[in-house]
C-alpha cells in the first residue's frame, strides 16, 4: 500500500507499506483507515519519495467513527479534504496537534456534530496561514475570498460574499466544537457554507480539486 501520513516531526510523508497475509502479522491493513491515529517508527531519508515503516501500532483506537454512519461520512470527507489541503506541509506541530485533537473530539462526541466539518475546515486555515482577520469586521462589510478579509467596497472580481453571507461566515469563524451547536442551519445553508469554504481553499491552495466525498456529505443531516 502507498500511505500518506501527517507526522509530528516531518509533516506530510508518503510510505510504502507491505501488508502480510497472515492475521497474526504486526502490521495490519485496518491500521491505515482514514484518520487513524498511529504510533510509528521509521528512519527518515531525505529525497526518498516513499519511506518505509519499522513499526506501527494504533495510538488512539476509535470507539465510534467506524461504527456511526454520520461520523464515518464526516470522517471520509475530512480525510479527503486533508489529503489536498496539507499536501505540501512540512513540520508543523500546532497543525498536527489541531488535527489529532479534532479527530479525537469527533470520535468522542455525543451531541450534535452537524457543523463539525465546517468548524474543522475554517479553523484549519489558521494553521495554513490564511485565516481571515475578523477583529476589524464592521456590520455590512463584504468578505473578499481572494484577499481573505472583510472589505467595505465591492471587489472588482466575483470571489466575494454579499453582506448577509459574510455575516453568516463570520459567525462560523467565531465558533468552536463546543459552541457550534448554537449555530442553527438548514441542510441547504450548511451545504452552502461548505461550498464557500471549499472555494476559499481552492483560491489559496494551488490545484485543490473537487472533493468526491462532498456529494455524500451534502445528503447528511436535516
Amino acid at each position: 500500500m502507498i500511505v500518506d501520513l501527517f507526522t509530528q516531526q516531518h509533516g506530510r510523508v508518503s510510505f510504502i507499506v507491505s501488508i502480510p497475509k497472515t492475521s497474526k502479522a504486526k502490521v495490519k491493513k485496518q491500521f491505515f483507515q482514514p484518520l487513524s491515529i498511529l504510533e510509528i517508527e521509521f528512519d527518515f531519508r531525505m529525497n526518498v519519495p516513499l519511506q518505509r515503516l519499522k513499526d506501527v501500532r494504533l495510538a488512539v483506537p476509535f470507539s465510534s467513527i467506524p461504527f456511526d454512519p454520520f461520523k464515518l461520512s464526516i470522517g471520509m470527507f475530512v480525510a479527503e479534504f486533508l489529503l489536498y489541503s496539507t499536501k505540501s506541509e512540512q513540520e508543523n506541530l500546532p497543525l498536527y496537534t489541531y488535527m489529532e485533537n479534532s479527530i479525537a473530539w469527533l470520535d468522542g462526541a455525543e451531541g450534535t456534530i452537524a457543523n463539525f466539518h465546517l468548524i474543522f475546515m475554517m479553523q484549519l486555515s489558521r494553521f495554513l496561514g490564511f485565516f481571515p482577520n475578523i477583529d476589524d469586521y464592521v456590520k455590512g462589510e463584504l468578505f473578499d475570498l481572494r484577499e481573505g478579509q472583510f472589505v467595505e467596497m465591492t471587489p472588482v472580481h466575483r470571489d466575494f460574499l454579499d453582506a448577509a453571507e459574510s455575516a453568516e461566515i463570520l459567525n462560523l469563524m467565531r465558533l468552536n466544537y463546543h459552541t457550534m451547536h448554537l449555530l442553527k442551519m438548514s441542510r441547504i445553508q450548511r451545504n452552502r457554507c461548505a461550498e464557500v469554504i471549499i472555494h476559499y481553499y481552492r483560491l489559496h491552495i494551488p490545484s485543490f480539486p473537487e472533493l468526491k466525498s462532498f456529494s455524500i456529505l451534502k445528503e447528511l443531516f436535516v
